[in-house]
């Protein structure tokens, strides 16, 4: 047996030992990832209903304002 065959397992554990750390890290990558879309999505549901009740707000604040507009004109008309 030479050197280099005595070698060659410890060389293959290290590797493994690497893939095994890289793999980790991966994972840890994905955990971390997935987490933050969770969050983003959360998030952008919020504001998907906070835009959503600003713009009915707005459609009822114009509405309103038409209404007072309409009603300031029959005045004028009237008077």
């Amino acid at each position: 047996m030479t050197s280099l065959d005595a070698s060659a397992p410890d060389a293959v554990q290290q590797e493994l030992d690497a893939l095994s750390r890289q793999v980790d890290r991966l994972l840890d990558t994905v955990r971390r990832l997935s987490e933050e879309n969770r969050s983003l999505r959360h998030s952008q549901d919020q504001l998907a209903g906070e835009r959503a009740n600003l713009l009915a707000r707005n459609d009822q604040a114009r509405s309103r304002v038409e209404a007072m507009i309409q009603r300031l004109k029959s005045l004028e008309g009237n008077g």
